[in-house]
């Protein structure tokens, strides 16, 4: 932006009675100065805003800590004089008009404000650091018991929430607002088959997602990375549903491994979404299905797709297993894929079936018929 831009800029806040300046990029501390300097108003910039949204939505412990974090790497850079407020030196006599001869200027306020400032980051580092092996430790009794997952995600606002409250009943709270989910949330659910998995609500995904946030909530972005199955929500109604897409996968791309992971993409608000978007949605994208948390329609056919897309058992087994082991019959019962009906026998259960590898590995092999 130009002196005359900036100008012109300037008699526009004038004329509206403007209080602040939202600039739709990232601004380099400089260049927001100069740009208060003209306007004479606060001016923020795009990541600035996308913080702020995010500190008004964390409820967790975890979420807040994450927001608070990614707040102070984003001002550390920026810290700047505010007049004689920042520029005060304390210690010896020389903060009293003394002059030379005492213990020394000490410390500037901006550097003791730098200090506190690193100091509370470290504090927050540490902190997250601790939560981390709780939101290990549910992670893998998920994988442990075997349950496939599948994650919701997508474009800020695309509706993911009401999804997942339609799917499961999970009662998360759902806004027409940017970023009304910011921590996970995991419920259980069952395909039309009668296989159990858990799906997970991610925070909404945006273009040229902050370097501090896409950091900052690398928790959340786990989730799409150990996911088997990935719901991505994508707008029909939205004016550009195509860069909302492609964004989420920009985030994807610097996610390890999250662009192998199965994904089925969930055209939301269709009953509001007109009929020649939708039809050009699903051309451009093949593995589409139309939704409306609204009206229900098309879930049916989601949960189909979700069955269908779910990893399957592949190891066959014709086993006999002996009845004190119950509890592994029933896994597989759960889990796996029968071929047959359960056949119970004098030495015990026998069951002819498609299993995991997690399965598999409890297999004796006294336990298999030839």
């Amino acid at each position: 932006m130009g002196k005359g831009k900036a100008q012109e800029l300037s008699q526009l806040v004038h004329a509206h009675d403007a209080d602040t300046v939202i600039v739709d990029t990232e601004l380099a501390p400089s260049q927001r100065r100069e740009l208060e300097n003209v306007v004479g108003v606060k001016v923020i910039d795009r990541t600035a805003l996308i913080l702020d949204i995010f500190a008004r939505h964390a409820k967790s412990k975890e979420g807040k800590a994450q927001v608070e974090l990614a707040q102070l790497e984003y001002l550390l850079p920026r810290l700047r004089g505010w007049g004689e407020s920042m520029s005060r030196q304390a210690g010896g006599q020389v903060a009293g008009g003394a002059g030379i001869g005492s213990r020394g200027p000490g410390e500037t306020q901006l550097e003791l404000d730098r200090r506190r400032i690193r100091t509370r980051m470290a504090k927050l580092r540490k902190d997250i650091k601790k939560m981390e092996p709780a939101r290990k430790t549910r992670r893998a009794e998920r994988c442990r018991t075997g349950i496939a997952s599948v994650v919701v995600a997508g474009y800020t606002n695309a509706g993911k929430s009401s999804l997942l409250n339609r799917i499961t009943g999970a009662g998360v709270l759902v806004e027409n607002a940017l970023f009304a989910t910011l921590d996970p949330t995991v419920r259980h659910s069952i395909t039309p088959n009668g296989r159990e998995f858990t799906i997970a609500d991610t925070v909404g995904f945006v273009r040229n997602l902050p370097t501090q946030l896409v950091e900052a909530f690398r928790s959340t972005l786990e989730e799409v990375a150990e996911a088997d199955v990935i719901l991505h929500v994508v707008d029909a109604s939205h004016a550009d549903p195509v860069g909302q897409v492609r964004a989420v996968h920009e985030v994807f791309a610097e996610i390890d491994g999250a662009l192998n992971i199965p994904e089925i993409i969930v055209l939301s608000k269709v009953d509001i979404a007109s009929e020649v978007d939708i039809a050009a949605l699903r051309s451009r994208y093949p593995n589409t299905v139309p939704v409306s948390s609204v009206t229900g329609e098309g879930l049916d056919d989601l949960m189909q797709a979700i069955e269908d897309a779910l990893p399957h058992p592949d190891i066959r087994i014709n086993v006999i297993i002996p009845y004190d082991r119950g509890s592994l019959v029933s896994r597989i019962v759960e889990e796996g894929e029968l071929q047959d009906e359960l056949e119970y026998t004098s030495q015990g259960t026998r069951v002819h079936a498609y299993v995991t590898p997690r399965i598999y590995a409890q297999i004796d092999e006294a336990w298999i018929l030839s």
